[in-house]
């Protein structure tokens, strides 16, 4: 089941985008602007609501906090692959509520900003997506490393589990900022006991085919894709869940 949280509320200045596979940009509209969404709450079932509606709050909430990749920026919101995992893990016999998260253009010093109010959804489980724009600005390894870290700590804190998914850098970003980029993941999921998955755009990252025309964003294909990489991680945490009473 998938809460639609996010909606066109806002618009900023469009920031140019690097056409590289990793970029994680904002979406352009015909002005010159960027569309961004912003959180709305999400209402609590009313005591006349129907069973089902009751039930639903019954299943495990999974947020995505990520940027335009998890937004599924250009295509529609049930082709982004937070929408495709909950159809999938459904098929797997374990349903899901699904919360959206994704904001074109944000970084993990914006996801950190904004994680409290995502935290007071009760999630169950965090997939934490984000760092892709901080790589494209070349933004210091070590605030990078200190915004995840902080995301996973309070994630954790408020009884969630963290699945944490992997970016890399282009190599035309030098050498070492790519190897100290990509090694990230592995020590902060390792150092807080979070689950990894190495690479989500693995198979999409840099295939034109699999790409929008910008080259950043995927295709409906390509999110296809990011799911299928996503999906055994996702599968494995939510099955360690207690079922809820």
């Amino acid at each position: 089941m998938i809460d639609s949280t996010w909606r066109k509320l806002a618009t900023l200045t469009l920031v140019l985008l690097i056409p590289l596979a990793t970029a994680c940009g904002q979406r352009a509209s015909g002005d010159g602007t960027a569309v961004v969404r912003q959180p709305i709450s999400v209402p609590a079932v009313p005591s006349g609501a129907s069973a089902a509606a009751k039930a639903s709050q019954k299943l495990p909430v999974v947020v995505f906090l990520g940027d335009s990749l998890t937004a599924g920026l250009g295509l529609n919101e049930d082709q982004a692959y937070p929408s495709l995992l909950g159809k999938k893990l459904q098929q797997e016999g374990l349903p899901v509520r699904v919360i959206n998260a994704g904001v074109s253009g944000d970084t993990t010093a914006g996801g950190l900003a904004r994680l409290s109010w995502l935290l007071n959804q009760h999630p169950d489980v965090v997939v934490v997506a984000l760092g892709g724009n901080d790589g494209l600005r070349g933004l210091p390894v070590e605030e990078v490393d200190h915004n995840l870290r902080e995301i996973v700590r309070r994630s954790q804190a408020a009884g969630a589990r963290v699945l944490l998914l992997g970016l890399q850098m282009p190599p035309n970003y030098g050498p070492e900022y790519t190897a100290r980029f990509a090694a990230l993941y592995p020590k902060i999921a390792k150092d807080l006991n979070a689950t990894l998955l190495p690479f989500m755009l693995a198979g999409v990252g840099g295939v034109q085919t699999l790409n929008q025309a910008d080259g950043i964003h995927p295709t409906a294909a390509g999110q296809e894709i990011v799911a299928k990489n996503v999906l055994p991680y996702l599968e494995k945490v939510v099955r360690e869940l207690a079922p809820k009473a």
